[in-house]
């Protein structure tokens, strides 16, 4: 594998990362039902990826409204800031796991295909090195 289809590819993996990672937003969402007013199901988006421009160091990231981390924590009205938990009623509020097996899945997904691919071209790298061709049209 070369240099440039393994950048190639990586760059190509990153960016359907970050629109399955929406997608995986969006059903969790679905999932536990938080569509009263569809503004937390329309509040995933893909921040813009940053990369070295070989794709050896990326960063992703996505954005989403704060209230789902509260569903996270089975917090909501009914219960006043600052208060320790316990406001003397039936806690109406059920907690709803936020952050997804499947999410958790795809990073780790993303780690194995960097490990892969890296090796790949490095593998690729080396090979060349010991190429007499490449080596004599390098020296």
């Amino acid at each position: 594998m070369t240099q440039q289809q393994a950048q190639q590819e990586r760059e190509k993996y990153v960016l359907a990362f970050n629109d399955t990672m929406l997608k995986i937003w969006q059903e969790q969402i679905t999932l536990l039902d938080v569509i009263d007013t569809r503004s937390l199901l329309r509040s995933p988006m893909a921040l813009p990826v940053r990369a070295d421009g070989r794709f050896f160091e990326v960063g992703l990231s996505q954005a989403f409204l704060e209230y789902g981390l509260w569903q996270d924590y089975g917090t909501g009205k009914e219960t006043p800031r600052g208060n320790s938990g316990d406001i003397g009623r039936e806690k109406k509020r059920k907690r709803r796991r936020w952050f997804s097996k499947k999410y958790y899945s795809s990073v780790m997904n993303i780690r194995d295909f960097f490990a892969d691919n890296l090796g790949r071209e490095f593998q690729g790298i080396i090979a060349d090195s010991f190429d007499d061709k490449t080596f004599r049209r390098t020296h």
